[in-house]
């Protein structure tokens, strides 16, 4: 860089002296006086600004303000999104995206939330989106920016949740230059978005992100993606954009319906698997009158973006994640009907195993797709099969809060316990996890949101978009050890914003769920190199340490008791809070492997 700065030319008539001493001279003033990399650019910049091809590479001078005919790109931006509802903007921003942040001054309907990875960035606008039903921004940092928060996108895309991802580039005119950060943003995008826009003048960015939200929202949701250049950011002559029209869900057919009864009333084994829409109450409960009237059965996708349950609405199980038991789960069933879900497959392929799940001879009938009107087609079905029949309720029911060693089956126990009404619960506890649902079953009414794509990383994240949703309510967020690291900063965003937000990270130290894969795929002979690769115990992490450093209040409980104890605490004060429940892998017996250092 310094090299670079030396060459540059005198300014006409000024120092005579050689371009290398002048620049000596400024450079030991500015270190020695002032000790500065931000006044050695400023000056770098003025330099520059006096040589002969400055004119031909200087930026426009930024004049506009909202309200003015000059207005630029970014204050147009920001004042369409919040006037199409977008109004929360979760971000962690770049060089690119400085006009897009300064707009947020400029319109204070917007709601700036900086997180310190953009991965935190993309998965709490997903939870966002789960929980408001519109989308939220997640402003991202050119293309290396965007490949951070891929992975949470993925989540969105199979949730289909409404996101729109703003992606900053390079200014038009600079992006022949092959800059370091320059990289195919577009294609990166179109792996998760269903759609992708890039406008190329001020004046286009309104009518692009008016798009962007409306494309979103289209049913059944998804990520929208405007790339938004530098040059076309700060360009004048733009103005806001109204919202467009947003299209209905699409309502499902009469002969639809009329091939789903027959299938209900043919006597043969029942499945009917609800997804997405299908996993409200609406849906549950048309559902349940189908399965008291008919005796087929009930069954939720695996992993749903949004589930209610709890005391008060239907009991539904989930299809298992272990392809042997969804498989026995499926049983001799001979019709599956798909509500707003899709016909079963493994989550991975295994040697000799089937990856589709819909067991031989069983008549696939598809209801409703995720962009239907799930919950009108379950009504209709419901209405014409099953006219007399009345959902039935799950009652409250709690287990007793246990006590001795801490493990996942005892901290399941003690979560179901306590869960409080409308709590919001951010599911990513993987092998810990196993006992939750039946435990936390006959709770008060609450939602489920979980890991919809697969891709770890997603629970803490989540959780801060569910808690911004939806102030008042109390999240919980479950967290495995492992998943927990790939967004842990996470927690600093949850500290600054004053979130409401309870996490517990289920520490067993180790990947247990690769453990349990890698028996699964036929590796069971793997020796101790291989498991070395899956064992987080060399050092241990200390997540109460962790979460303290980011000014989240934090515990650590080694038995039911304290677990118990503290999360009772945690729910009743306000704000964020963390528990590191040590508990053993599974397969591991208590108290073997799971040691930390001591608070």
């Amino acid at each position: 860089m310094f090299s670079q700065l030396a060459a540059m030319p005198s300014s006409p008539g000024g120092d005579a002296r050689p371009v290398e001493r002048r620049w000596s001279l400024r450079w030991v003033q500015m270190v020695s006086r002032l000790g500065g990399v931000v006044n050695l650019i400023k000056t770098a910049a003025e330099v520059a600004s006096a040589g002969p091809s400055a004119d031909r590479l200087r930026s426009p001078v930024l004049t506009g303000n909202p309200g003015e005919e000059g207005m630029i790109g970014a204050q147009a931006l920001v004042r369409t999104l919040t006037g199409c509802g977008v109004d929360v903007c979760f971000t962690n921003p770049g060089t690119s995206e400085m006009h897009v942040v300064a707009a947020l001054d400029a319109v204070p309907p917007m709601r700036g939330v900086l997180c310190l990875f953009e991965g935190t960035a993309t998965g709490a606008a997903d939870g966002y989106g789960r929980m408001t039903g519109r989308p939220a921004a997640a402003l991202l940092h050119l293309g290396p920016g965007l490949a951070n928060g891929l992975a949470n996108l993925h989540n969105a895309r199979r949730a289909h949740t409404p996101l729109l991802a703003v992606v900053g580039d390079h200014a038009t005119y600079h992006k022949q230059f092959d800059a370091p950060l320059e990289s195919d943003i577009d294609a990166l995008a179109g792996s998760v978005s269903a759609w992708v826009g890039r406008p190329l003048r001020g004046a286009d960015v309104t009518a692009g992100a008016a798009t962007a939200v409306a494309r979103a929202m289209a049913p059944p949701g998804g990520v929208a993606t405007l790339i938004l250049p530098a040059d076309v950011s700060w360009s004048e002559g733009a103005q806001p954009t109204p919202s467009l029209p947003v299209p209905p869900l699409v309502p499902v057919s009469d002969e639809k319906v009329g091939y789903a009864a027959a299938a209900l009333r043919s006597g043969e084994p029942c499945v009917i698997l609800l997804g997405g829409e299908g996993m409200r109450r609406p849906g549950q409960e048309a559902a349940n009158r189908l399965a008291q009237a008919t005796g087929a059965r009930v069954l939720g996708e695996t992993f749903p973006s949004r589930h209610e349950r709890g005391a008060g609405l239907p009991a539904i199980d989930r299809l298992a994640y272990p392809a042997e038991i969804a498989i026995a789960q499926l049983g001799d069933v001979r019709h599956l009907i798909l509500a707003g879900a899709r016909a079963p497959v493994s989550f991975f392929a295994y040697p000799g195993k089937p990856s589709c799940l819909v067991p031989a001879g069983c008549q696939v009938h598809l209801l409703a797709e995720a962009r239907d009107d799930v919950g009108g087609a379950l009504a209709a079905l419901a209405d014409l099969a099953a006219p007399d029949a009345k959902p039935v309720p799950r009652e409250e029911e709690r287990p007793a809060l246990p006590d001795g060693e801490l493990t996942a089956e005892s901290a399941a126990a003690v979560i179901g316990a306590l869960l409080p009404e409308r709590a919001i619960v951010a599911d990513e506890a993987n092998t810990s996890g196993l006992w939750l649902p039946e435990a936390t079953a006959g709770a008060p009414p609450h939602d489920w949101l979980t890991l919809t794509g697969g891709a770890i990383g997603l629970g803490l994240p989540l959780a801060t978009g569910a808690a911004i949703a939806s102030p008042g309510r109390s999240v919980l967020a479950l967290e495995a050890d492992g998943s927990a690291m790939y967004t842990i900063s996470a927690l600093w965003t949850h500290a600054r914003e004053g979130l409401d937000i309870t996490t517990v990270i289920f520490s067993n130290r180790s990947y247990a769920i690769l453990g349990m894969e890698l028996d699964r795929v036929g590796a069971a002979a793997a020796g101790g190199t291989a498991r070395n690769l899956l064992d987080l115990s060399q050092p241990s992490l200390d997540f109460a340490a962790l979460a303290r450093g980011m000014g989240v209040p934090a515990s650590r409980a080694a038995t039911a008791a304290e677990f118990a104890g503290q999360l009772r605490r945690a729910l009743a004060e306000p704000g964020p809070h963390l528990i590191e429940a040590i508990v053993p892998a599974l397969g591991q017996r208590p108290g073997r492997g799971v040691t930390g250092p001591a608070l």
